[in-house]
């Protein structure tokens, strides 16, 4: 085979392996990333609920804990100056509980959900408070118990892209087919698996990464329980049985 002939072989070797090649080294990297987040989630969830238990359920104390946590996950807080200030800085960008899109690579909305599952809404008559919550035969009015979804943006090229588009096709969203992105020579038909979030979560999950947001996040989980060391309170800012927003 002639010179000419073998570069030409190369090249087209190259064309088939190199964005399967790009994608093990941008995909291993973007899902390391992903599982610091999920740790990062677990200890915001917890940190949460022991906000809320300490402040008879806050949800704009508890909101403020699991951000303050989250904090590293999608924003510098590192680099020149203070630190404390960098971190002030930071938290006060994002304590309305929004991206920011000049900051946080253009991406925009929601960064954390709180669901309080427990306790349910019980009061005594004539006051804000639940005198019970102690009560022994009151189980429920006993733990606080929350379930935090944090909207993780994917920022590593090309694998943020893919990830997302697979994972809305594969929890039975929009159903992709056309040319493989890491198999540019074949063509995919991603289709449906158990679906692991509730529709509520999977409805932004679509809304979120299709156009014309086109912004990758992913919907990462975790949920915490700890005792109620404050009477559960009903009133503004506080919730029982609910979502935090």
């Amino acid at each position: 085979m002639s010179a000419r002939g073998q570069s030409g072989q190369a090249a087209v070797e190259t064309a088939l392996i190199l964005p399967l090649f790009l994608f093990m080294v941008l995909g291993t990297l973007q899902l390391f990333l992903m599982l610091q987040a999920r740790l990062m989630v677990e200890h915001a969830a917890f940190t949460a609920t022991r906000t809320g238990s300490l402040s008879q359920g806050s949800c704009t104390r508890m909101k403020h804990a699991a951000l303050l946590t989250l904090l590293p996950t999608f924003t510098a807080i590192t680099g020149h100056g203070d630190p404390a200030s960098r971190l002030v800085d930071a938290f006060g960008a994002h304590r309305a509980n929004r991206y920011q899109p000049l900051r946080d690579a253009k991406h925009d909305g929601d960064i954390v959900w709180l669901f309080r599952e427990v306790p349910g809404a019980r009061r005594t008559a004539g006051t804000d408070e639940d005198d019970g919550f102690d009560d022994p035969d009151e189980q429920e009015t006993l733990t606080l118990e929350t379930r935090l979804v944090f909207w993780y943006p994917m920022r590593i090229p090309f694998a943020n892209w893919v990830i997302a588009r697979l994972v809305v096709a594969a929890w039975g969203g929009r159903r992709y087919e056309g040319v493989g992105p890491l198999a540019p020579t074949q063509t995919q038909s991603w289709g449906a698996v158990n679906r692991p979030v509730d529709a509520q979560v999977f409805n932004a999950l679509q809304t979120r990464t299709g156009a014309p947001a086109s912004t990758y996040v992913f919907p990462i989980q975790a949920s915490a329980a700890m005792r109620m060391l404050t009477s559960p309170r009903l009133g503004r800012g506080f919730i029982f049985r609910g979502v935090c927003r």
